[in-house]
């Protein structure tokens, strides 16, 4: 999977779980690993959309994924 793809679609997955449920990195590297996808993408993707603005990790008793407030 191309990594701006995977961007993409993690923030998907980060979209859909708000409000429902706080995903952990690990929860989103484990959800990715299911499908096949190599650590070392997941985290590149990750890192990028951190960089970009579009995810910020924030802490509540330990760090979540989230997309930032407007």
């Amino acid at each position: 999977m191309e990594i701006a793809e995977l961007k993409e679609n993690m923030y998907k997955l980060v979209e859909s779980a708000m409000g429902k449920k706080k995903l952990k990195a690990g929860d989103i590297k484990k959800h990715y690993r299911n499908e096949g996808i190599a650590e070392d993408q997941v985290k590149e993707a990750l890192k990028e959309l951190v960089d970009e603005g579009r995810l910020i990790y924030t802490y509540f008793g330990g760090s979540y994924v989230e997309i930032p407030p407007k």
